[in-house]
């Protein structure tokens, strides 16, 4: 496991709370001091730790602590550092596990309630481990004048879950996502990191059945 990819930073912009934060765009880690700051600091910790999927972790382990650990030193120092914090250690486990609540208080010399507020306050932070899809439905104004305010309400019956939830069978999450900058296709879905463009209840469902059909091997 390492730090190639999308910087931590870009996990900003689906969140519509921090917006104003979309100056620091999408761009590749190596690009970054601040991601190369904390891939110095964190990515011997996860070459330790290879072979282990971080967004399928069931326990929080002794090695699980001190990425986190690595993470607030890194990020310490960061002016209101507690929200990059939590975007780095959700972007590392998939979600924000409440065991690394008190570690980040105690990092921040912060009381471990101010943390909790911090956290519980803004939805895009999860609790628990997401399913093997997300499916994010655009909220923004154009989506919403063609009809996605009627998705959102067939995703959430036929999936049996609101947003920010997971299904009974751990397979997907359902999330609100503000903007895929595909207006011109309203309304429209992304799902892992494909955007699809006009969907509607008909389509939505198809593009479930295909989340859902496994390859089943004979032997």
């Amino acid at each position: 496991m390492d730090f190639k990819g999308n910087c931590f930073y870009s996990s900003y912009l689906f969140d519509p709370e921090f917006a104003e934060s979309s100056q620091y765009g999408i761009h590749e880690v190596a690009e970054c001091n601040r991601c190369d700051h904390l891939a110095s600091a964190v990515a011997p910790l996860l070459t330790s730790m290879s072979g282990t999927s971080m967004s399928t972790v069931a326990s929080f382990q002794a090695d699980s602590a001190e990425v986190v650990k690595a993470i607030v030193k890194a990020l310490g120092d960061e002016p209101g550092a507690l929200l990059p914090i939590l975007h780095a250690v959700q972007n590392e486990f998939a979600y924000v596990p409440t065991e690394a609540l008190p570690l980040i208080a105690d990092g921040l010399n912060l009381s471990r309630a101010e943390v909790h507020g911090v956290f519980s306050f803004y939805h895009y932070f999860r609790s628990s481990p997401p399913g093997r899809h997300s499916i994010q439905i655009c909220r923004a104004e154009s989506c919403q004048a063609m009809g996605s305010r009627v998705l959102e309400a067939h995703a959430k019956q036929s999936l049996k879950i609101d947003f920010n939830q997971t299904t009974a069978d751990g397979e997907l999450t359902l999330l609100p996502v503000y903007c895929l900058g595909n207006c011109a296709c309203s309304p429209s879905v992304r799902i892992g990191n494909d955007i699809y463009g006009n969907v509607d209840p008909e389509k939505f469902d198809a593009l479930v059945s295909g989340l859902s059909t496994r390859r089943i091997e004979v032997k």
